[in-house]
């Protein structure tokens, strides 16, 4: 690589399509560089130039792809890139780097807290005064009725209707008093739920007892389940709701096109299927390290193991320049045992070199897991999060295998462009999000117009991964239960699941005054202790949206 003609034959080099390549993902971690900006990275000696308070704008894809559509074939030089790479991009420096953004952030975040101390402060010297005040007044003789404490009406002069109320009505007149993301997120609020056990009946209230009311609906699944010929729309009413444990398996098989709905074709047609997967492997996984698909192989094995909390641990090698963030669900012990990662190998590469118009994806390795973790549930009782796969027959192993790859295959494809080249699926989506935000919360739209934050900065792995990074697994499992009984739920649903995931945040968006605060708070929103109610509550929310703006186009824009 000592001159411009070795460099150009290194980039050109292997530039045939091959089928399963990898398509690089460019989403809240990895927005498109601005090409300006790029050439002053890759400058040997040179120093970026930041603007703090001021990132740049992010070029579109298709002008990102254009202008690197050949960064991407590697050839036998890949360790020489690799080394050349880790010339230029120190890791200490990237760490530290982002460890002083994070520090400015919290220091602003204490002088926050610290002004709303001392105002709480002058606010309860004023209270105590009004109270003295009271009590005088009542050794006078005077009645004094609640509301006579603070005699001046509101500026809207609304009826209240409680004290709670009243006290709610005057918070709001106080503008700098607030509760932070880092006290909201240091309270103990909840009790802590398990990250995967009781899916079906679990609760925010951490109460897995059966209520009369599940009970009553587990009987009308089974009763709808029970007949020669399953009625799909009845059992697509029934699931709106939620999917108890006990039939979700054969429910999720029904409702995604798995299975007939005859009994009678049920066992012959999972017969078929099983043995049509497996046949698919041993037909092509030995092929995983031949030169076309080392690859995607590669990929898929690095993806895998960042299910495991040991991951989280950057460590200054070369090859760690791959690692962007840790990959699905990295504390839960399931997804640690090697088995687990195995099966999620084969079923990865196995449906990354049958579609080659996307290949494997960085995040499809996350759509995998509902599934299994349903399909699992159909041969266990205990909870799942730290069962040993191992102790189930290997029968049982196999049919969860076969039974996740093809309801995964059949969720794709109605979101496979979502992942073909340069992802026209999901910037639809997200410039779709954009417009129905604009509409349904002009606030929250024009508070990230005002500090710059891209929708494309946070929704694109939103949309990527179905909300899987930012929800618990329990709650995506109960998600997926009306994503899977909603018409097109995972491709046209999914957009009002995300508006109202988004609006759900308006306070704490709100709060925040500056780029860095609201890109940690929605790469990192508080939902680790939700539950069925509060999915409940966003899929109605989102119901409500659909409703309104999906048949009313001269509602949905401007």
């Amino acid at each position: 690589m000592s001159n411009d003609g070795s460099k150009k034959q290194f980039w050109k080099r292997n530039s045939a399509k091959v089928p399963g390549s990898i398509q690089h993902v460019y989403g809240a971690q990895h927005p498109p560089f601005d090409p300006l900006l790029h050439v002053n990275l890759v400058k040997g000696g040179s120093k970026a130039q930041m603007t703090p308070g001021k990132p740049k704008k992010a070029t579109t894809f298709q002008e990102f792809e254009s202008i690197t559509s050949d960064a991407w074939d590697v050839g036998d030089d890949d360790d020489e890139l690799l080394a050349m790479a880790a010339r230029n991009l120190n890791i200490e420096v990237v760490m530290e780097t982002a460890n002083k953004v994070i520090e400015n952030h919290s220091k602003l975040q204490e002088r926050q807290q610290k002004q709303e101390r001392r105002v709480e402060g002058e606010e309860e010297d004023e209270s105590e005064e009004n109270l003295q005040q009271v009590e005088e007044d009542e050794e006078e003789g005077e009645e004094t009725s609640p509301a006579s404490v603070h005699s001046e009406p509101s500026p809207d002069s609304r009826m209240v209707k409680s004290l709670s109320e009243a006290y709610i009505g005057l918070s709001k007149e106080v503008p700098s008093e607030k509760s932070s993301l880092q006290r909201q997120r240091s309270l103990p609020q909840r009790p802590v739920i398990p990250l995967v056990a009781r899916m079906a009946d679990q609760n925010t209230s951490g109460t897995p007892a059966m209520t009369e009311r599940e009970a009553s609906r587990l009987d009308k699944f089974r009763q709808v389940l029970a007949g020669p010929n399953t009625d799909l729309e009845e059992l697509r009413k029934l699931s709106w709701s939620g999917i108890p444990r006990q039939v979700r398996p054969i429910t999720w098989k029904l409702l995604s096109g798995y299975l007939p709905a005859n009994v009678e074709r049920r066992a012959s047609t999972l017969q078929r299927k099983r043995q049509e997967y497996f046949g698919f492997i041993e037909q092509y996984y030995d092929s995983r390290n031949d030169e076309h698909h080392q690859d995607t192989y590669r990929q898929i094995h690095i993806d895998i193991p960042r299910m495991s909390p040991e991951s989280l641990i950057l460590q200054p090698r070369v090859t760690e320049i791959h690692i962007d963030i840790p990959r699905t669900n990295p504390l839960i012990p399931l997804f640690q045992q090697p088995s687990v990662q195995e099966i999620f190998e084969r079923i990865l590469f196995i449906w990354a070199i049958r579609h080659p118009a996307s290949g494997y994806v960085q995040g499809i390795n996350d759509l995998v897991t509902p599934f299994f973790v349903v399909f699992v549930f159909e041969y266990i009782e205990e909870e799942v999060e730290n069962f040993d796969v191992s102790s189930l027959q290997e029968d049982a192993l196999r049919n969860i295998e076969a039974d996740s790859f093809w309801c995964m295959s059949k969720l794709l494809d109605g979101i496979q462009d979502n992942y073909t080249f340069a992802q026209p699926g999901i910037q639809r989506k997200v410039q779709a999000l954009e417009e129905l935000v604009s509409r349904i919360d002009e606030s929250v739209h024009r508070h990230m117009q005002k500090y710059e934050v891209e929708y494309l900065q946070f929704a694109f792995r939103w949309m990527n991964n179905l909300l899987m990074r930012e929800l618990p697994l329990r709650c995506t499992i109960r998600l997926w239960d009306t994503y899977q009984a909603e018409p097109e739920g995972f491709s046209h649903f999914h957009l009002y699941v995300c508006a109202a995931f988004l609006v759900r945040w308006r306070k704490e968006i709100l709060e925040e005054k500056d780029f860095q605060g609201l890109m940690i708070l929605l790469q990192n929103l508080p939902t680790m202790h939700w539950g069925n109610e509060e999915i409940s509550v966003l899929l109605a929310e989102a119901y409500r949206l659909k409703f309104a703006f999906a048949d009313a186009p001269n509602h949905y824009k401007r």
